[in-house]
């Protein structure tokens, strides 16, 4: 119970920094802010100015590139369902067994068909693909985008 309380308290403080920054979709997506940038220094000033106040979004992006690449792949999907639900189902269920099956035996069958399943559904490739997608992702958005009006305004708030 107070492992589910401290789970609650994580989603709880994580809503709270992350997505409490989300913008709506007509100002994530407007268009007309969209330019190239004129050199390097502009682009990486977009770039340090868009991940801050965009950081909603993006965090929103990765979630949904990670769930299309978990539900993408269907055997890291399985193997991701059997050793969670193994673990779950030896830790509810360890009195049940009694002098029959240690918990110890139960846990070594998990990691015997467990780790080789999960080795052949490739998690390091999905690992990457995540990363190189939600940074080719990110980083063009982040750098396409002018700031709005407000961004100007962000220096002299901080020297006042």
């Amino acid at each position: 119970m107070e492992a589910v309380l401290r789970v609650t308290d994580a989603l709880k403080s994580f809503r709270e920094t992350r997505l409490s920054t989300l913008r709506t979709p007509a100002e994530f997506f407007d268009i007309h802010r969209i330019s190239r940038p004129a050199d390097f220094n502009t682009a990486v000033s977009r770039l340090t100015y868009n991940t801050r106040y965009f950081s909603g979004n993006y965090t929103l992006i990765v979630a949904a590139l990670a769930v299309y690449s978990i539900i993408a792949s269907p055997l890291l999907l399985l193997s991701l369902v059997f050793l969670f639900g193994g673990f779950a189902a030896i830790n509810r269920f360890e009195e049940v067994y009694g002098q029959f099956v240690t918990q110890k035996t139960l846990y070594t069958g998990l990691f015997v068909i467990g780790i080789p399943l999960l080795w052949f559904s490739s998690p390091f490739m999905t690992l990457f693909w995540l990363i190189g997608a939600s940074a080719c992702l990110i980083l063009t958005h982040a750098c396409l985008i002018e700031p709005g009006v407000e961004s100007e305004y962000a220096n002299i708030e901080g020297a006042v």
